[in-house]
Protein backbone atom coordinates (compact mmCIF):
# COMPACT_ATOMS: atom_id res chain seq x y z
CA UNK A 1 0.00 0.00 0.00
CA UNK A 2 2.48 2.44 1.15
CA UNK A 3 4.79 1.55 -2.24
CA UNK A 4 1.62 2.63 -4.53
CA UNK A 5 1.45 5.40 -2.77
CA UNK A 6 4.82 6.12 -3.17
CA UNK A 7 4.99 5.48 -6.62
CA UNK A 8 2.23 8.27 -7.24
CA UNK A 9 3.79 10.27 -5.18
CA UNK A 10 6.78 10.34 -7.78
CA UNK A 11 4.54 10.59 -10.82
CA UNK A 12 2.49 13.40 -8.71
CA UNK A 13 5.03 15.94 -8.94
CA UNK A 14 6.39 16.46 -12.35
CA UNK A 15 6.74 19.55 -13.45
CA UNK A 16 3.86 20.53 -16.18
CA UNK A 17 6.08 21.50 -19.42
CA UNK A 18 3.10 24.11 -19.84
CA UNK A 19 3.66 25.92 -16.72
CA UNK A 20 7.53 25.56 -16.49
CA UNK A 21 9.27 28.40 -18.01
CA UNK A 22 13.12 29.37 -18.17
CA UNK A 23 14.55 32.11 -16.32
CA UNK A 24 16.82 33.80 -18.16
CA UNK A 25 16.15 37.09 -16.83
CA UNK A 26 18.90 36.91 -13.97
CA UNK A 27 16.31 38.95 -11.33
CA UNK A 28 17.33 38.36 -7.76
CA UNK A 29 19.51 35.24 -7.99
CA UNK A 30 21.83 35.98 -5.38
CA UNK A 31 23.16 34.39 -2.50
CA UNK A 32 22.19 36.12 0.96
CA UNK A 33 25.15 38.25 2.14
CA UNK A 34 23.02 40.80 4.34
CA UNK A 35 19.87 38.96 5.99
CA UNK A 36 18.84 42.51 7.66
CA UNK A 37 18.01 43.78 4.14
CA UNK A 38 15.57 40.27 3.23
CA UNK A 39 14.04 40.58 6.84
CA UNK A 40 12.66 43.56 5.66
CA UNK A 41 11.66 42.32 2.22
CA UNK A 42 7.87 42.56 2.21
CA UNK A 43 5.84 39.73 0.42
CA UNK A 44 2.40 40.06 -0.21
CA UNK A 45 0.91 35.54 -0.16
CA UNK A 46 -3.08 36.20 -0.69
CA UNK A 47 -5.35 32.70 -1.06
CA UNK A 48 -4.80 30.80 -4.17
CA UNK A 49 -7.86 31.26 -6.33
CA UNK A 50 -9.99 28.80 -8.62
CA UNK A 51 -11.84 29.23 -11.51
CA UNK A 52 -14.78 26.96 -10.40
CA UNK A 53 -15.16 26.14 -6.66
CA UNK A 54 -15.75 22.34 -6.27
CA UNK A 55 -15.70 20.11 -3.52
CA UNK A 56 -12.65 17.91 -3.40
CA UNK A 57 -10.47 14.91 -1.06
CA UNK A 58 -8.65 17.66 -0.30
CA UNK A 59 -11.36 19.70 1.69
CA UNK A 60 -14.75 19.14 1.41
CA UNK A 61 -15.89 22.73 1.43
CA UNK A 62 -14.18 23.02 -2.10
CA UNK A 63 -11.34 24.33 -4.00
CA UNK A 64 -12.19 28.07 -2.72
CA UNK A 65 -11.21 27.17 0.82
CA UNK A 66 -8.29 24.72 -0.46
CA UNK A 67 -7.38 27.92 -2.04
CA UNK A 68 -6.59 29.66 1.44
CA UNK A 69 -5.55 26.99 3.21
CA UNK A 70 -2.55 26.95 0.62
CA UNK A 71 -1.97 30.02 0.70
CA UNK A 72 -1.36 29.88 4.83
CA UNK A 73 1.42 26.91 3.96
CA UNK A 74 3.26 28.58 1.82
CA UNK A 75 3.01 31.95 4.60
CA UNK A 76 4.08 29.89 7.12
CA UNK A 77 6.98 28.32 5.28
CA UNK A 78 8.23 31.77 4.19
CA UNK A 79 7.79 33.03 8.08
CA UNK A 80 9.16 30.33 9.75
CA UNK A 81 12.99 30.70 8.50
CA UNK A 82 13.49 34.53 9.41
CA UNK A 83 14.96 35.66 6.55
CA UNK A 84 11.45 37.49 4.87
CA UNK A 85 8.23 39.78 6.00
CA UNK A 86 5.39 38.16 4.72
CA UNK A 87 1.75 38.58 5.26
CA UNK A 88 -0.58 36.01 5.14
CA UNK A 89 -3.98 35.15 3.13
CA UNK A 90 -6.11 36.19 5.81
CA UNK A 91 -5.24 40.07 6.07
CA UNK A 92 -4.85 40.39 2.47
CA UNK A 93 -7.75 40.60 -0.59
CA UNK A 94 -7.48 37.72 -2.55
CA UNK A 95 -7.01 38.06 -6.38
CA UNK A 96 -9.81 36.56 -9.31
CA UNK A 97 -8.76 33.74 -11.41
CA UNK A 98 -7.82 35.76 -14.30
CA UNK A 99 -5.37 38.33 -11.88
CA UNK A 100 -3.18 35.64 -11.66
CA UNK A 101 -1.60 35.93 -14.63
CA UNK A 102 -2.11 39.90 -14.55
CA UNK A 103 -1.58 40.80 -10.94
CA UNK A 104 -3.18 44.17 -9.98
CA UNK A 105 -0.24 45.82 -9.28
CA UNK A 106 -1.14 49.56 -7.94
CA UNK A 107 -3.18 47.53 -5.61
CA UNK A 108 -0.27 45.59 -4.09
CA UNK A 109 1.87 48.98 -4.19
CA UNK A 110 -0.57 50.92 -2.23
CA UNK A 111 -0.01 47.65 0.52
CA UNK A 112 3.91 48.19 0.02
CA UNK A 113 4.12 44.97 -1.17
CA UNK A 114 7.57 44.43 -2.56
CA UNK A 115 7.09 40.76 -3.89
CA UNK A 116 3.77 38.84 -4.47
CA UNK A 117 3.29 35.40 -4.62
CA UNK A 118 0.02 34.11 -6.41
CA UNK A 119 -1.39 30.80 -7.25
CA UNK A 120 -4.13 29.02 -8.12
CA UNK A 121 -5.99 25.25 -7.57
CA UNK A 122 -7.83 23.33 -9.85
CA UNK A 123 -10.00 20.33 -9.50
CA UNK A 124 -8.91 17.97 -12.57
CA UNK A 125 -11.60 15.37 -13.98
CA UNK A 126 -9.37 12.26 -12.66
CA UNK A 127 -9.81 13.37 -9.52
CA UNK A 128 -5.91 15.14 -8.72
CA UNK A 129 -5.27 18.87 -8.28
CA UNK A 130 -3.77 20.81 -10.36
CA UNK A 131 -1.38 23.70 -8.24
CA UNK A 132 -0.28 26.56 -10.22
CA UNK A 133 2.33 29.27 -7.99
CA UNK A 134 3.53 32.60 -9.53
CA UNK A 135 6.39 35.34 -7.97
CA UNK A 136 6.41 38.57 -8.90
CA UNK A 137 7.95 41.84 -8.19
CA UNK A 138 5.67 44.70 -7.30
CA UNK A 139 7.90 46.95 -8.03
CA UNK A 140 9.61 46.32 -11.22
CA UNK A 141 6.30 44.98 -12.25
CA UNK A 142 7.70 41.69 -13.52
CA UNK A 143 7.44 37.33 -13.14
CA UNK A 144 10.01 36.58 -11.48
CA UNK A 145 9.41 32.45 -11.70
CA UNK A 146 6.72 29.96 -11.95
CA UNK A 147 5.98 26.11 -11.31
CA UNK A 148 3.40 24.52 -11.47
CA UNK A 149 2.34 20.30 -9.98
CA UNK A 150 -0.72 17.69 -10.37
CA UNK A 151 -0.98 16.52 -6.72
CA UNK A 152 -3.03 13.86 -5.60
CA UNK A 153 -5.60 15.53 -3.07
CA UNK A 154 -3.87 14.11 -0.20
CA UNK A 155 -0.73 15.22 -0.93
CA UNK A 156 -2.25 19.19 -1.55
CA UNK A 157 0.22 20.32 1.33
CA UNK A 158 3.42 19.29 -1.05
CA UNK A 159 2.07 21.88 -3.39
CA UNK A 160 2.39 24.79 -1.28
CA UNK A 161 5.73 23.58 -0.13
CA UNK A 162 6.62 23.15 -3.76
CA UNK A 163 5.33 26.71 -3.80
CA UNK A 164 7.64 28.43 -0.97
CA UNK A 165 10.31 25.93 -2.14
CA UNK A 166 10.25 27.90 -5.39
CA UNK A 167 10.63 31.41 -3.57
CA UNK A 168 12.80 30.85 -1.30
CA UNK A 169 14.70 29.76 -3.92
CA UNK A 170 14.38 32.54 -6.33
CA UNK A 171 14.89 35.11 -3.61
CA UNK A 172 18.08 34.03 -1.63
CA UNK A 173 19.68 32.12 -4.11
CA UNK A 174 20.38 29.13 -1.48
CA UNK A 175 18.88 25.51 -1.99
CA UNK A 176 15.15 24.78 -1.14
CA UNK A 177 14.06 22.72 2.20
CA UNK A 178 10.10 22.88 2.62
CA UNK A 179 8.74 20.10 0.97
CA UNK A 180 11.12 17.56 2.84
CA UNK A 181 10.40 15.16 6.33
CA UNK A 182 11.23 14.44 9.83
CA UNK A 183 12.41 11.50 11.52
CA UNK A 184 11.85 11.73 15.86
CA UNK A 185 11.19 10.06 18.59
CA UNK A 186 7.47 10.70 19.83
CA UNK A 187 7.33 10.26 23.61
CA UNK A 188 4.25 9.64 26.16
CA UNK A 189 3.81 8.34 29.46
CA UNK A 190 5.71 9.38 32.82
CA UNK A 191 9.06 10.36 33.25
CA UNK A 192 10.45 6.99 34.78
CA UNK A 193 8.56 4.96 32.43
CA UNK A 194 8.38 6.68 28.90
CA UNK A 195 7.44 4.86 25.77
CA UNK A 196 9.22 5.86 22.88
CA UNK A 197 8.09 5.21 19.41
CA UNK A 198 9.38 6.10 16.27
CA UNK A 199 7.63 8.37 13.76
CA UNK A 200 8.26 10.81 11.48
CA UNK A 201 6.11 14.59 10.15
CA UNK A 202 6.94 16.96 7.25
CA UNK A 203 9.42 19.72 7.63
CA UNK A 204 6.41 21.77 9.50
CA UNK A 205 4.97 19.72 11.81
CA UNK A 206 2.09 18.50 9.58
CA UNK A 207 0.91 14.75 8.79
CA UNK A 208 2.54 13.13 11.79
CA UNK A 209 2.78 9.33 11.68
CA UNK A 210 3.62 6.66 14.06
CA UNK A 211 6.41 4.06 12.74
CA UNK A 212 6.67 1.71 15.39
CA UNK A 213 3.99 0.62 18.38
CA UNK A 214 5.59 1.33 21.10
CA UNK A 215 6.32 -2.53 22.67
CA UNK A 216 10.11 -1.91 22.18
CA UNK A 217 12.15 1.75 22.98
CA UNK A 218 12.99 3.71 19.54
CA UNK A 219 16.17 5.82 19.37
CA UNK A 220 18.16 8.19 17.28
CA UNK A 221 16.71 7.64 13.89
CA UNK A 222 18.40 8.58 10.54
CA UNK A 223 16.86 8.85 6.90
CA UNK A 224 19.10 7.43 4.37
CA UNK A 225 20.41 9.68 1.66
CA UNK A 226 17.97 8.29 -1.10
CA UNK A 227 15.18 9.18 1.63
CA UNK A 228 13.69 5.84 0.92
CA UNK A 229 14.71 4.20 4.45
CA UNK A 230 15.30 5.04 8.39
CA UNK A 231 18.23 3.48 10.39
CA UNK A 232 17.19 3.82 14.17
CA UNK A 233 18.11 2.01 16.96
CA UNK A 234 15.48 -0.72 19.06
CA UNK A 235 15.79 -2.17 22.39
CA UNK A 236 14.01 -5.18 22.53
CA UNK A 237 14.32 -7.58 25.75
CA UNK A 238 16.93 -5.40 26.73
CA UNK A 239 19.28 -5.43 24.02
CA UNK A 240 20.10 -3.29 21.32
CA UNK A 241 19.13 -4.03 17.95
CA UNK A 242 19.85 -2.02 14.50
CA UNK A 243 16.97 -1.66 11.91
CA UNK A 244 16.47 -0.02 8.58
CA UNK A 245 12.92 0.79 8.41
CA UNK A 246 11.88 0.58 4.66
CA UNK A 247 9.21 3.49 3.81
CA UNK A 248 7.97 2.05 0.63
CA UNK A 249 7.13 -1.14 2.19
CA UNK A 250 6.66 -0.67 5.69
CA UNK A 251 9.51 -3.98 6.35
CA UNK A 252 12.02 -3.56 8.67
CA UNK A 253 15.55 -5.25 8.42
CA UNK A 254 18.05 -6.23 10.96
CA UNK A 255 21.57 -4.82 10.70
CA UNK A 256 22.98 -6.13 13.78
CA UNK A 257 22.31 -6.48 17.21
CA UNK A 258 24.33 -7.30 20.26
CA UNK A 259 24.09 -7.70 24.46
CA UNK A 260 26.62 -5.20 24.67
CA UNK A 261 25.31 -1.10 25.11
CA UNK A 262 24.99 -0.05 21.23
CA UNK A 263 24.54 4.01 20.22
CA UNK A 264 23.56 6.45 17.83
CA UNK A 265 23.60 4.55 13.76
CA UNK A 266 23.98 7.26 11.34
CA UNK A 267 24.52 6.50 7.22
CA UNK A 268 27.22 7.16 5.25
CA UNK A 269 26.71 9.53 2.67
CA UNK A 270 26.76 6.96 -0.37
CA UNK A 271 23.78 5.09 1.68
CA UNK A 272 26.01 1.94 1.79
CA UNK A 273 27.65 2.01 5.56
CA UNK A 274 25.89 2.55 9.08
CA UNK A 275 28.28 3.94 11.39
CA UNK A 276 27.46 3.37 14.88
CA UNK A 277 29.14 3.07 18.54
CA UNK A 278 29.18 -0.25 21.03
CA UNK A 279 30.67 -0.62 24.51
CA UNK A 280 32.48 -3.73 24.74
CA UNK A 281 34.40 -5.09 28.20
CA UNK A 282 33.96 -1.49 29.77
CA UNK A 283 35.74 0.36 26.24
CA UNK A 284 33.01 1.84 23.84
CA UNK A 285 34.16 2.50 20.31
CA UNK A 286 33.35 3.70 16.54
CA UNK A 287 32.22 1.12 14.09
CA UNK A 288 30.52 0.67 11.21
CA UNK A 289 28.89 -2.00 9.03
CA UNK A 290 27.48 -2.65 5.86
CA UNK A 291 23.97 -1.30 5.47
CA UNK A 292 22.84 -5.09 4.70
CA UNK A 293 24.56 -6.50 7.25
CA UNK A 294 27.43 -8.58 8.46
CA UNK A 295 30.90 -8.06 9.92
CA UNK A 296 31.50 -4.90 11.89
CA UNK A 297 34.43 -3.22 11.85
CA UNK A 298 36.00 -0.60 14.97
CA UNK A 299 37.23 2.44 13.64
CA UNK A 300 38.36 3.69 17.08
CA UNK A 301 40.54 1.69 19.97
CA UNK A 302 41.83 4.73 22.20
CA UNK A 303 40.78 4.04 25.91
CA UNK A 304 37.37 5.90 26.75
CA UNK A 305 33.98 6.36 25.22
CA UNK A 306 34.09 7.01 21.65
CA UNK A 307 30.53 7.81 20.11
CA UNK A 308 28.29 10.11 18.45
CA UNK A 309 30.09 9.55 14.53
CA UNK A 310 28.48 11.34 11.49
CA UNK A 311 30.22 11.53 8.37
CA UNK A 312 31.60 14.59 6.30
CA UNK A 313 28.88 15.31 2.87
CA UNK A 314 31.65 13.85 0.68
CA UNK A 315 32.38 11.01 2.96
CA UNK A 316 36.09 11.23 3.60
CA UNK A 317 35.83 12.21 7.34
CA UNK A 318 33.92 11.22 10.44
CA UNK A 319 33.16 13.81 13.26
CA UNK A 320 32.68 11.93 16.46
CA UNK A 321 32.96 12.80 20.72
CA UNK A 322 35.50 11.06 23.07
CA UNK A 323 36.42 10.98 26.71
CA UNK A 324 40.05 10.04 26.05
CA UNK A 325 41.60 13.34 27.08
CA UNK A 326 40.02 13.13 30.36
CA UNK A 327 36.92 15.17 29.50
CA UNK A 328 33.97 14.75 26.79
CA UNK A 329 35.49 16.65 23.30
CA UNK A 330 34.78 16.23 19.24
CA UNK A 331 37.24 14.20 17.46
CA UNK A 332 37.73 14.44 13.75
CA UNK A 333 39.13 11.17 11.53
CA UNK A 334 39.76 9.51 8.52
CA UNK A 335 36.74 7.51 7.37
CA UNK A 336 38.83 4.52 7.72
CA UNK A 337 39.96 5.47 11.05
CA UNK A 338 43.13 7.02 10.83
CA UNK A 339 44.23 10.19 11.58
CA UNK A 340 42.49 10.99 14.68
CA UNK A 341 42.50 13.97 16.00
CA UNK A 342 41.05 16.46 18.60
CA UNK A 343 39.24 19.92 17.13
CA UNK A 344 37.73 21.47 20.30
CA UNK A 345 39.47 23.24 23.19
CA UNK A 346 37.07 25.47 24.14
CA UNK A 347 35.48 25.43 27.72
CA UNK A 348 32.81 23.03 28.53
CA UNK A 349 32.31 19.47 26.58
CA UNK A 350 31.32 18.66 23.11
CA UNK A 351 28.46 16.04 22.63
CA UNK A 352 26.74 14.74 19.45
CA UNK A 353 28.60 16.42 16.62
CA UNK A 354 26.67 16.47 13.23
CA UNK A 355 28.04 17.46 10.11
CA UNK A 356 26.52 20.23 8.29
CA UNK A 357 25.30 18.87 4.21
CA UNK A 358 27.24 21.98 3.01
CA UNK A 359 30.29 20.93 4.70
CA UNK A 360 31.08 24.20 6.29
CA UNK A 361 29.51 23.68 9.91
CA UNK A 362 29.58 21.52 12.49
CA UNK A 363 26.36 21.39 14.82
CA UNK A 364 27.20 20.07 18.69
CA UNK A 365 25.58 20.10 21.79
CA UNK A 366 27.91 22.49 23.76
CA UNK A 367 27.54 21.52 27.47
CA UNK A 368 29.06 24.08 29.99
CA UNK A 369 26.68 24.64 32.75
CA UNK A 370 23.32 24.32 30.64
CA UNK A 371 22.94 22.29 27.28
CA UNK A 372 23.63 24.69 24.58
CA UNK A 373 23.31 24.19 20.55
CA UNK A 374 26.60 25.25 18.94
CA UNK A 375 28.10 25.37 15.62
CA UNK A 376 31.47 25.21 14.76
CA UNK A 377 33.81 25.13 11.51
CA UNK A 378 35.20 21.60 11.14
CA UNK A 379 38.79 22.57 12.74
CA UNK A 380 36.90 23.18 15.63
CA UNK A 381 37.15 26.90 15.48
CA UNK A 382 34.40 29.76 14.87
CA UNK A 383 32.42 28.52 18.33
CA UNK A 384 28.97 30.39 18.15
CA UNK A 385 26.09 29.51 19.94
CA UNK A 386 22.54 29.00 18.60
CA UNK A 387 20.60 28.77 21.47
CA UNK A 388 20.16 29.18 25.47
CA UNK A 389 18.06 27.09 27.04
CA UNK A 390 18.48 24.86 30.28
CA UNK A 391 18.91 21.36 28.22
CA UNK A 392 19.46 21.74 24.53
CA UNK A 393 20.36 19.08 22.46
CA UNK A 394 21.05 16.46 19.52
CA UNK A 395 21.12 18.97 16.84
CA UNK A 396 20.20 18.34 13.25
CA UNK A 397 20.70 20.14 9.84
CA UNK A 398 17.70 21.32 7.24
CA UNK A 399 18.74 20.07 3.91
CA UNK A 400 20.53 23.12 2.84
CA UNK A 401 22.27 23.53 5.98
CA UNK A 402 20.74 26.90 7.01
CA UNK A 403 18.49 25.79 10.07
CA UNK A 404 19.04 23.19 13.07
CA UNK A 405 16.40 21.78 14.77
CA UNK A 406 17.21 20.01 18.66
CA UNK A 407 15.09 18.66 21.07
CA UNK A 408 14.89 20.90 24.55
CA UNK A 409 13.58 18.93 27.67
CA UNK A 410 12.03 20.81 30.16
CA UNK A 411 13.30 21.33 33.80
CA UNK A 412 11.59 18.97 36.41
CA UNK A 413 8.70 17.52 34.01
CA UNK A 414 11.48 16.35 31.47
CA UNK A 415 9.14 16.73 28.65
CA UNK A 416 11.18 17.18 25.90
CA UNK A 417 10.05 18.81 22.31
CA UNK A 418 11.70 19.97 18.99
CA UNK A 419 13.05 23.23 18.38
CA UNK A 420 14.29 24.91 15.44
CA UNK A 421 16.61 28.20 15.07
CA UNK A 422 18.49 28.96 11.94
CA UNK A 423 22.26 30.02 11.34
CA UNK A 424 21.65 33.96 13.02
CA UNK A 425 20.11 32.29 16.22
CA UNK A 426 17.36 34.52 16.17
CA UNK A 427 15.02 33.09 14.20
CA UNK A 428 13.75 30.20 17.15
CA UNK A 429 10.63 28.65 17.14
CA UNK A 430 9.06 25.40 18.60
CA UNK A 431 7.34 22.44 16.19
CA UNK A 432 4.03 21.27 17.41
CA UNK A 433 3.60 17.31 17.92
CA UNK A 434 0.59 15.55 19.02
CA UNK A 435 2.87 13.91 21.91
CA UNK A 436 6.53 14.77 23.40
CA UNK A 437 8.85 14.83 20.67
CA UNK A 438 13.01 14.29 20.89
CA UNK A 439 15.68 13.03 19.06
CA UNK A 440 15.16 14.94 15.60
CA UNK A 441 16.07 13.76 11.92
CA UNK A 442 15.89 16.25 9.37
CA UNK A 443 15.92 13.84 5.75
CA UNK A 444 16.95 15.34 2.34
CA UNK A 445 14.09 17.25 -0.12
CA UNK A 446 11.60 14.95 -1.56
CA UNK A 447 12.36 13.76 -4.78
Amino acid sequence: MIARLLAIFALAFAPLPALAQEDDEGGLNVTVTDENAWQDLGIAIPGFATDRDQPTPANASGTSALGMELGRVVFNDLRSNGLFRPVGPDSLPRPSFPQITAPAYATWRGRSAEMLVQGYVRANPDGTLLVGCYLYDVALSEELARDGWIVEPAQWRRAAHKCADMVYSRLSGEDPFFDSKIAYIAETGPKDARVKRLAIMDSDGANHRFITNGQSTALTPRYSPDYSKIVYLSYLNGNPRIYIYDVGSGQQTLVTQSSNPTFAPRWSPDGRWILYSMAVAGNTDVYRVRATGGQSERLTDAPGIDVGGSYSPDGSKIVFESDRSGEQQCYVMDANGSNQRRITFFGGRCATPEWSPRGDQIAFTHIVGNFRVGVMSPNGRGLKHLTDGWQDEAPTWSPNGRIVQFFRTERGSGATSIWQVDLTGRNERRLQTPVGASDPSWGPVLP
